[in-house]
């Protein structure tokens, strides 16, 4: 019954969040020393399809929603969170000797800076929503520049092996980018803060003028 509720957009979502588990799996695994060098090259070209597939399919379930006029609450939920999830899981595994890309390990502060604006817009997220009892998403310009740089940089660390050997400088490029990264995810929390502060006042000034009618 479930699944026939489900319009292309979700199904598609959901297929992004399930793929989060086999994305993992073989990360934790393109490192092992009890597998070959070769299985680990093949191991990190599957991780990368997987990837690669999970970036498609984020601008197909939008281009769907959108243009079919699909555009559902659980559409809205999922979406964002099948994306923050995934950014976390290919963060944090390419930070760790385990799972990262060798001689091209994300740093720790990058990872703390990117995981952080994401906790941090999760509690923003339930503080106003106890204030006003409403659901605040402030959507800003700076959030989809931080998206597209963190998606560009997991995928350039894990193809960093290969395009290495065309630009041997990739290494600084790379450094550029996440750097970028973090510092866009830095400025789209400040606007965050500014946004939701202007709501919780708004709304409080619309709950004193009805308090004086």
């Amino acid at each position: 019954m479930l699944a026939m509720k489900l319009n292309w957009a979700n199904r598609i979502t959901i297929l992004r969040l399930l793929l989060i588990i086999p994305f993992v799996s073989v990360m934790l695994k393109t490192n092992d020393p009890a597998v070959t060098a070769a299985a680990r090259t093949s191991l990190r070209y599957f991780a990368i399809v997987i990837f690669l597939v999970m970036a498609v399919s984020d601008g197909v379930d939008g281009f769907l929603a959108r243009k079919g006029r699909q555009v559902t609450r659980l559409g809205s939920f999922l979406d964002p969170m099948a994306d923050k999830l995934l950014m976390t899981c290919a963060c944090l595994l390419l930070t760790s000797r385990r799972a990262g890309i060798e001689g091209f390990l994300l740093p720790p502060t990058v990872v703390v800076l990117i995981i952080g604006k994401d906790l941090f817009l999760l509690i923003g997220f339930v503080i106003i929503y106890f204030i006003t009892f409403q659901v605040f998403i402030a959507l800003a310009w700076v959030g989809k520049v931080a998206n597209t740089l963190q998606w560009s940089m997991v995928a350039g660390i894990l193809l960093a092996p290969e395009i290495s050997r065309v630009v041997p400088g990739w290494i600084w490029c790379l450094r550029v980018l996440w750097w970028s990264a973090a510092g866009t995810a830095m400025l789209a929390t400040l606007i965050y803060i500014r946004n939701g502060s202007r709501y919780i006042a708004e709304y409080e000034q619309r709950l004193n003028e009805k308090s004086t009618d």
